[in-house]
């Protein structure tokens, strides 16, 4: 089932994009470019839950209870929770799309790792996946699986000067981190802010989890991560919903400073 429904039409399109280009590092990279275009609509969903939590976080209800029950997670946790229900919020909303990528994280490097077929047995085992009429396997088989300094079908080492570097997975963590920061929403500053927690947890772990996955893993698989991270950090600065202020904090700051001048005249 999962063959089926997830890694045949992977292997597919990819080999079909190969087909047209000819270098299938670059059939990885639009293949990636495609996957965030197709799941434009969880990423708009992503901003949706961001900003509710943005909006939550000004609440008084919210600040009240912050304030009030700092002394007891157990009950804030519970406050937090019912607040949430009430007002339609899902505190996992902006990891949610990350969370969803995991199955096409799955699903691309099986593809990867079955279309770099090394051997008679395991190219034939691919020829009886490649939808017919579509792809031409006799044209394309074996793919070339160098691109730049890579093997894609190895984990990705650079060496420099003797020294092996894993440098695309060190890009990873940069990226993965980078994005995460970019979409999280700023913190009450309370102490038991759950929201708050979620959203940091979530930008320590997945960068580290999709490091060591892009540094253990096919070459193939990290150039996938290196991909999807830019290519939603630059959607999210071009669609304006990139919080900068938690990378460059004198951003936050130069805001905070203009506030008060803001709401000087209806204080008169």
């Amino acid at each position: 089932m999962w063959e089926t429904i997830v890694i045949q039409p992977f292997l597919n399109v990819l080999l079909l994009i190969n087909s047209l280009i000819g270098n299938f590092g670059i059939s990885i990279i639009l293949f990636t470019v495609l996957i965030r275009l197709l799941t434009h609509p969880l990423t708009m969903q992503q901003f949706k839950a961001t900003k509710s939590m943005q909006t939550l976080q000004e609440d008084p209800r919210y600040k009240k209870m912050q304030e009030k029950y700092k002394d007891d997670k157990d009950r804030l946790a519970q406050e937090q929770m019912k607040l949430y229900k009430e007002l339609g919020i899902n505190p996992l909303g902006s990891c949610l799309p990350t969370l969803i990528q995991l199955p096409l994280i799955l699903g691309l490097y099986q593809s990867v790792t079955r279309a770099m077929a090394a051997s008679p047995l395991e190219l034939f085992r691919l020829e009886r996946i490649i939808y017919p009429g579509l792809i031409n396997s006799a044209e394309l088989l074996p793919l070339q699986n160098q691109f730049l300094w890579m093997d894609l079908g190895q984990p990705e080492r650079l060496t420099l000067f003797g020294i092996s570097i894993p440098f695309l997975a060190i890009l990873v963590v940069a990226t993965t981190f980078l994005q995460s920061k970019l979409i999280q929403p700023p913190s009450s500053g309370a102490q038991n802010d759950q929201g708050a927690m979620i959203s940091k947890s979530m930008s320590i772990y997945m960068p580290i989890l999709m490091g060591f996955m892009a540094y253990s893993l096919a070459s193939g698989l990290a150039i996938y991560f290196l991909t999807s991270n830019v290519f939603g950090i630059f959607q999210y600065a071009l669609l304006g919903r990139a919080n900068w202020s938690n990378i460059f904090p004198f951003i936050k700051k130069k805001e905070d400073g203009e506030q008060p001048e803001k709401a000087k005249p209806q204080i008169v």
